[in-house]
């Protein structure tokens, strides 16, 4: 029988099986797929771990969060993917696999029906940054992004999808309501959590815990869960290529990083509530 969840270890940016979760290691995968990657490379990739994975997967650094893109070929219905992130992941620029445009391979998936990014922090969705991004998908009505517009001028505010820590839950409230029996697939980058609840390998986010945990029970009373992922914790970074490298580095915050046992420990606390949020109703 297949598992419900497993660890997907590509980096160690967890303790070994957390929360108990079966392990499938792929950390000779790790510094070859780190941050992007070419089509030739993700393919093969997925051609040997395919059969060993489990519908939710708890795996490493935001710099893999790109590899949601093959997971959600393992989804066989029509599914919508709402995904928690403090970016929108919506670049059109190249290369075709990576981190910042993951979201665009998703869209393409013809049983995607459409995506939805909710609680963006960073500059991307704001002009003129967000030329960068895949505004077409956008106006389509494919793609829908919620940037937070509370430090943003008053007309910034009017911008389509944007949210504001007072209001963010009534919008949501509202958003959820129309998924009424349909699948969805849930993704969360643990870069959307405020600085203290969670370390990761970029900025971080507005949301808290709690916050991510609400969504979630508020997916459940209209949607269905079918499939999701968590990844975004902390790992020091490793490469295979020099130009893979410099991209990395050039794309990345610097950061202030506490010890690597603060790092896990804050980390685990926040799978620790988020997991069994996401994955509640298979239990």
């Amino acid at each position: 029988m297949q598992p419900l969840g497993i660890h997907l270890n590509l980096d160690d940016a967890w303790p070994a099986k957390p929360l108990g979760l079966a392990e499938v290691d792929a950390r000779q995968w790790g510094p070859q797929l780190r941050f992007c990657a070419s089509a030739r490379l993700v393919e093969e990739f997925y051609r040997q771990i395919e059969a060993q994975l489990a519908p939710f997967l708890v795996y490493g650094s935001g710099d893999f969060h790109y590899l949601t893109a093959l997971w959600l070929r393992r989804v066989s219905a029509p599914v919508m993917v709402i995904s928690f992130d403090n970016h929108p992941d919506w670049a059109i620029t190249p290369p075709r696999w990576a981190a910042g445009g993951w979201i665009n391979r998703a869209i393409e998936l013809p049983h995607v029906q459409r995506v939805s990014v909710w609680g963006c922090g960073n500059f991307e969705c704001w002009w003129p940054h967000s030329i960068l991004g895949n505004r077409h998908a956008e106006r389509a009505g494919e793609l829908d992004v919620h940037p937070w517009a509370d430090d943003r001028p008053p007309k910034d505010r009017q911008r389509r999808g944007a949210i504001l820590r007072e209001n963010w839950r009534e919008h949501f409230d509202n958003f959820a309501s129309e998924l009424r029996g349909r699948d969805v697939y849930v993704t969360i980058d643990l870069d959307c959590l405020r600085a203290e609840e969670a370390i990761t390998n970029w900025e971080n986010g507005r949301f808290t815990i709690v916050d991510v945990a609400w969504a979630l029970g508020k997916l459940r009373e209209s949607a269905r869960i079918v499939a999701g992922d968590i990844c975004g914790a902390y790992s020091p970074p490793v490469y295979a290529r020099w130009k893979q490298r410099f991209a990395s580095e050039w794309d990345h915050p610097k950061l202030k990083l506490p010890s690597p046992h603060e790092i896990q420990k804050i980390n685990f606390a926040a799978l620790e509530q988020l997991w069994p949020a996401l994955t509640a109703q298979h239990l």
